[in-house]
């Protein structure tokens, strides 16, 4: 039998145009972020028994180094910006450069478990960027409709022209959502079992397919506290506070608010629910923050078990 290797932490800062390492206390270096740079980091790092990269998330600039490194065959965690900068704060490190974050990163990976991050099937991949686009044009629309009312005729007729530009785009992006949903076998045949529940359309489960890989291969209890719909106690003492949902996967909870909301009103059975939570003083939006965690545990339960039915 082969003996297991102990991880090797890696430190990795990422930027847009440079990518800076640490390989430990005495090993560090940067390359720039072009073809030739990630090249060379990535042989750097197969020579380097059990590395395991820790990158924070960067608005996305990590997710090309992050899928070559795995591609590699080369351990990854992404881990959150703010928890990374919380282990600097507790060690009273307050400067900050990007030779100094790779080595926060390096010991950040040797003191917290982080999540190894897996390959992103390409085809949900490309569904996410569909969906965040129509999320951008979404958000200008709204932002274009509240300055309609008060515009004067000139701009009321400028702001006419761009909300129905953005109204085509939505409509056109939404096709090609749909296309792209009904041309993949796996996405297609997920997206209409999804969409058994009444209440759930075609926008929550594009996105549940897109942003939540997990469906379906963790226990419901998991999949709440990573989407951010199980509430937190804070309880200290005899004093015991009101619990809130925190952090979590955002554009899949927004979208599961609105389908919650649509929920209460056709499906009978998170109907009733809702009701008797209601009936018994809960406040509305912890009613229907409870009916979010149901249906998603529903969803995950329908993918989980090809012969699990509904109820009618």
């Amino acid at each position: 039998m082969t003996a297991k290797i102990d991880p090797h932490y890696v430190g990795l800062d990422i930027s847009k145009d440079q990518l800076d390492y640490c390989l430990n206390d005495t090993q560090e270096g940067h390359c720039p972020y072009t073809p030739e740079g990630r090249s060379e980091l990535i042989k750097k790092l197969k020579s380097v028994p059990g590395a395991r990269v820790i990158a924070e998330a960067s608005g996305g600039y990590e997710r090309l180094i992050v899928a070559e490194l795995l591609e590699a065959g080369i351990e990854v965690c992404v881990v959150q910006p703010g928890r990374v900068r919380a282990l600097a704060y507790a060690e009273g490190l307050l400067a900050k450069t990007d030779r100094i974050d790779a080595r926060l990163l390096r010991r950040y990976g040797q003191k917290v478990a982080a999540r190894l991050a897996v390959p992103t099937d390409p085809a949900a991949a490309l569904l996410r960027e569909l969906l965040e686009h129509r999320r951008q044009l979404t958000t200008q629309l709204c932002e274009v409709e509240g300055r309609l009312p008060l515009a004067r005729p000139t701009m009321a007729k400028l702001l006419g022209k761009q909300q129905a530009f953005l109204k085509g785009q939505i409509e056109q992006v939404a096709k090609m959502i749909e296309q792209h949903i009904d041309n993949d076998p796996d996405l297609g045949s997920k997206s209409k079992r999804l969409q058994e529940v009444k209440g759930v359309g075609p926008i929550l489960s594009a996105t549940l397919l897109a942003y939540v890989p997990e469906l379906g291969a963790i226990e419901s209890a998991q999949l709440s506290a990573l989407i951010g719909v199980a509430p937190h106690p804070k309880d200290s003492g005899n004093k015991s506070a009101a619990r809130h949902i925190r952090g979590g996967r955002y554009q899949v909870r927004n979208v599961l608010y609105m389908a919650a909301v649509c929920a209460i009103r056709c499906n009978p059975i998170l109907a009733a629910f809702y009701q008797r939570l209601r009936a018994k003083g809960k406040a509305v939006h912890v009613c229907l923050v409870a009916v979010m965690r149901k249906l998603l545990c529903l969803l995950n339960r329908l993918i989980q078990d090809p012969d699990f039915t509904l109820a009618h």
